[in-house]
């Protein structure tokens, strides 16, 4: 613990504008009104099982309709056959959803809805239950009365699936009777038949996914099924999902997720995953219903500096945002402008609160729902329809502004910590002033440390962030001058997580980043400005380095997101060892290639273990880190926006505990680290 304890002092610190749209009003249903009773009257048959096109494509190309064939490709099947457990659950027929893994990676999904329709379907002379696991773009999401609203993959979710699996079974509870149907690799293998009488009605859908489409693996994470499924039950309030892994018959993992809350419970658990104080102690939530749509807003605000919002349309994340999104932001900051001239917070008429100050330590959940959802690409990243933007604008407006004027001491906090960001941005802007005169005076010089390439071209380029001046040294020495910079680090770094933008403008230890880099940062941040096509950072393979890579990782997500949206950060790999024998020698990179090494040549070798980068020479770093041809690194993603949010939270906040438990409950996985 006595090194736990030493990573938590290092990591302590020393100490929009949105654009005017035009506002609609919308009438406003009261807060404890029931949401929108999405049952359909009309009959689920066959009849609403309308036919698109075949399924030709799908096993040839399943990027096109999963995303990728790797590990989110696998888990995003369970989700399309989950997604349409809960548009019964959205039309009123579905209370609990079970998911199960089973031995050998094998998915069960149950759920208590009314069963996929078995009657024939007259066009293709098959059973619909057929129909719609055999036939792309079958569902009673096209046009027909099944449903009014529905997220899933473009209504083409079972049918992938189906076409991605090894085999699938289904079972459907329906009419008094189950009926039961298996397939393989797309193709019905036996003929719908009863197989047992129930009254209960449902579907249950077993399926393993094949392992020639999904070559990496086809295991299944636990953790991320499970935050998936988590998020889908804070959506629909009152809907019990079941996550079991009876895997390990000896090991039986259960959980189950169900919110009355909804909304409001998710945002009470962003926050508390991620060890933030609230400013209140509930969250501020409201809805509103108005013809064939609704939205649901729950916020809170906290000590962080950071803003946590999450939308969804139809239960989907819109990752990119949309009108929804755009309707929130606009009616917030206009609540806090008009509010804060009304009671004095904002003295002169010209004041006036950015969206960005008006978000600051925000954590806000938006949820729409609308008969016809428009989203934009194929991974439904942006919602489009423009009028579900006044709805959510009006609802915002009319019910924040109430909640201000009825709880008077929480807007005060509320508006203190916006009035301190303002001072804060209006700093950084003075700070960004300074430094572009200091620039221009100084004819626009790097910082002294760098060594820069001679290549002008960005797109050929790379720079090494390094750790230290002695690492910096040798690096300087080994590298091709023509076209890779280096930039030495030195001292305790700015853990951006825990300060305001002014603080991170004024950094002795980030300006020299941000210099060199030229891109700008926060809302200035520009891309198309970045002088080196790949930022490498390179540190100590032991805890120190661990931390600075953290630390960078940290700056980089919350003020230059798009470097690593991009593809342009990479983290260098240096070797921990050297092994070598009279004139052979190899270097590894971890315990096992050491034994390998060792094994390879005979044993009796001479194991040398590098504490730092600065115990390499020039010649040395080169060939093992630095050498296009020979080098390690890995490229930086970000394929979950919001668990890498929530990661950086965690790990660079203020909490100490929620960290230490990470830190407890993952250190299993770290290797190759001295602790």
């Amino acid at each position: 613990m006595d090194e736990l304890d030493r990573i938590e002092q290092e990591s302590e610190l020393d100490a929009e504008q949105t654009a005017e749209i035009a506002f609609e009003e919308t009438e406003v249903i009261e807060d404890d009104v029931e949401m929108m009773d999405t049952a359909v009257d009309e009959e689920y048959g066959a009849e609403q099982i309308q036919v698109l096109e075949g399924l030709e494509a799908v096993r040839k190309r399943p990027g096109m309709y999963i995303g990728s064939t790797g590990p989110r490709g696998l888990h995003h099947l369970v989700y399309e056959i989950v997604d349409n457990s809960i548009d019964e659950a959205l039309a009123g027929f579905c209370t609990d959803i079970d998911v199960e893994i089973l031995p050998g990676d094998v998915i069960s999904v149950r759920d208590n809805g009314r069963g996929i329709p078995v009657e024939l379907n007259e066009k293709l002379g098959l059973p619909s239950v057929t129909v719609v696991l055999t036939v792309l773009h079958a569902g009673g999401k096209f046009g027909g009365s099944g449903y009014k609203v529905s997220g899933g993959l473009h209504g083409v979710g079972s049918s992938v699936v189906n076409a991605l699996s090894e085999w699938l079974e289904v079972e459907v509870s329906r009419g008094g009777q189950i009926y039961a149907q298996r397939f393989e690799r797309g193709n019905a293998v036996s003929d719908l038949t009863v197989i047992g009488d129930r009254e209960e009605t449902g579907t249950v859908i077993r399926f393993k996914p094949d392992p020639e489409i999904f070559t990496e693996t086809t295991e299944y994470d636990f953790g991320t099924l499970e935050g998936r499924l988590r998020q889908s039950a804070f959506l629909n309030a009152g809907l019990r999902i079941t996550l079991k892994d009876l895997r390990d018959a000896e090991n039986v993992v259960e959980k189950e997720y169900c919110y009355e809350g909804g909304l409001s419970s998710f945002v009470d658990f962003l926050q508390k995953s991620r060890g933030i104080t609230p400013l209140h102690e509930h969250p501020i939530h409201f809805s509103v219903v108005k013809e064939d749509k609704e939205a649901e807003i729950a916020l809170m605000y906290s000590n962080s500096y950071n803003e946590i919002i999450y939308s969804f349309a139809n239960n989907v994340q819109t990752v990119d945002g949309g009108t929804h999104e755009t309707g929130f932001k606009t009616a917030l900051t206009r609540v806090f402008n008009d509010y804060g001239h009304k009671y004095k917070f904002l003295k002169e008429a010209t004041d006036k609160l950015s969206g960005d100050d008006c978000r600051e330590g925000l954590t806000a959940v938006i949820s729409v729902k609308l008969t016809e959802a428009q989203f934009e690409g194929q991974t439904k990243g942006k919602l489009g329809n423009t009028d579900i933007t006044p709805l959510v604008s009006g609802v915002v407006y009319d019910k924040l502004l109430t909640y201000f004027e009825e709880n008077p001491q929480v807007a005060k906090a509320i508006f203190s910590k916006a009035l301190d960001a303002s001072r804060a941005r209006e700093a950084a802007r003075k700070a960004r002033d300074l430094a572009r005169r200091k620039s221009a005076l100084e004819g626009n010089s790097m910082p002294g440390k760098l060594a820069d390439c001679t290549e002008k071209s960005a797109e050929f380029t790379e720079i090494y962030i390094v750790e230290g001046d002695s690492a910096g040294g040798s690096a300087k020495d080994g590298r091709d001058r023509q076209y890779q910079a280096i930039l030495p680090l030195w001292g305790k770094m700015l853990n951006v997580e825990r300060s305001r933008i002014d603080k991170v403008i004024g950094n002795d230890k980030l300006a020299p980043v941000v210099t060199a880099l030229g891109t700008g940062i926060g809302e200035e941040f520009n891309l198309e400005k970045l002088r080196y096509d790949k930022v490498i950072i390179m540190a100590d393979a032991d805890v120190d380095g661990a931390h600075i890579r953290t630390l960078l990782l940290t700056f980089f997500f919350r003020y230059m997101r798009p470097l690593i949206e991009t593809g342009h950060v990479y983290i260098a790999q240096p070797p921990l060892f050297k092994v070598s024998k009279g004139k052979k020698f190899a270097y590894a990179f971890s315990d096992e290639e050491r034994d390998q090494k060792i094994d390879e040549m005979g044993g009796g070798c001479d194991i040398q273990r590098y504490k730092g980068l600065g115990e390499m020479d020039p010649e040395q770093l080169w060939e093992t880190t630095m050498d296009p041809q020979t080098r390690i690194m890995l490229r930086v993603s970000l394929s979950d926006a919001m668990e890498a949010d929530e990661t950086f939270s965690l790990l660079m906040g203020d909490a100490v505990e929620p960290r230490r438990e990470f830190i407890m409950r993952n250190a299993k996985f770290v290797q190759n680290l001295d602790v």
